[in-house]
């Protein structure tokens, strides 16, 4: 049976992914955006959105959200959270007051909900951390209470890096590393729970399509690793030396500021339980393994 699913970040790295996978396998997809070229229109800030065009989605895919990797400005601190809560609100509100509710609401999150916590493994029952992207992930999941009052399944994927060629992080990072500057960040020693683009959109559908996962879930490879065995592995699938010493922290700081501290520099060392009891599994869960199947 075909679904009828509404997106918002269509647009978005994983959005256009998703979107893609959902449409080859017969489903109906329905974006949800502020310009002319989605099918609904809303503006979070003002609490509106097309209702009337929302009637007979069956699930809901909330992707929307600021940048996180861009300096943090007390203005862009700002969009960060609004982005996040307020379009979460807004989308959870709607969907509430339909007559016909979609049977899930999977709302984005991330694994900076933990803050940097060195070591320690991460789960989906570990309290939140205490830094700005753990206060703000932490308000972004639940502002989806209206939804889930509602009785509609309501899932929050706490997704970690999300590795691709065609954008994000390794996209940026893949030319320096082909030119033989690839560098560990700090000391190194920090844990990045990352994730591939092809297992971040057969998670987002698994949970669409499983109807006991419900509340956190880390969407993350099940083998996280170090920043510096992220760039050994790196640069050997880009067939280049990585010999460079590491960027020394306190130039991290200079250059990003609190960024750097919250993202760059921050230890989430995240294991997917709620994924991995559910029956989830990955295609790529080593990273050596990912790198091969998207760059080789």
């Amino acid at each position: 049976m075909s679904d009828r699913i509404a997106i918002t970040g269509a647009s978005g790295l994983i959005g256009r992914a998703l979107t893609a996978s959902l449409r080859a396998d017969g489903h109906q997809v329905v974006s949800i955006g502020r310009g002319g070229s989605n099918d609904i229109a809303w503006d979070p800030a003002t609490d509106r959105i097309d209702r009337a065009k929302l009637a007979g989605v069956t699930g809901v895919v909330h992707l929307a959200g600021a940048n996180v990797g861009e300096r943090w400005t007390p203005a862009h601190k700002r969009a960060i959270v609004d982005s996040r809560v307020q379009g979460t609100g807004c989308i959870a509100r709607a969907i509430a007051g339909l007559e016909q509710k979609p049977r899930v609401f999977v709302s984005a999150s991330a694994v900076g909900i933990y803050g940097s916590r060195g070591d320690a493994w991460l789960e989906e029952s570990t309290p939140a951390g205490s830094d700005f992207l753990s206060h703000t992930a932490l308000d972004w999941e639940r502002a989806a209470t209206p939804a889930r009052d509602a009785g509609i399944r309501v899932v929050h994927p706490r997704i970690g890096v999300v590795l691709t060629p065609q954008g994000g992080a390794l996209a940026k990072l893949l030319p320096v590393f082909k030119l033989g500057g690839g560098a560990a960040l700090g000391t190194g020693r920090q844990w990045m729970s990352w994730i591939s683009l092809d297992d971040v959109v057969r998670a987002l559908r698994f949970a669409i399509d499983t109807p006991t996962l419900q509340g956190p879930v880390n969407t993350v490879s099940p083998e996280p690793v170090t920043n510096a065995e992220f760039t050994c592995d790196v640069a050997a699938a880009v067939h280049r030396p990585a010999f460079l010493p590491p960027v020394p922290t306190f130039v991290l700081r200079a250059m990003f500021g609190e960024m750097a501290e919250g993202t760059l520099l921050a230890s989430q060392r995240v294991r997917p339980r709620a994924l991995t009891d559910a029956g989830f599994r990955f295609g790529f869960p080593r990273l050596p393994d990912a790198l091969a199947a998207m760059l080789g």
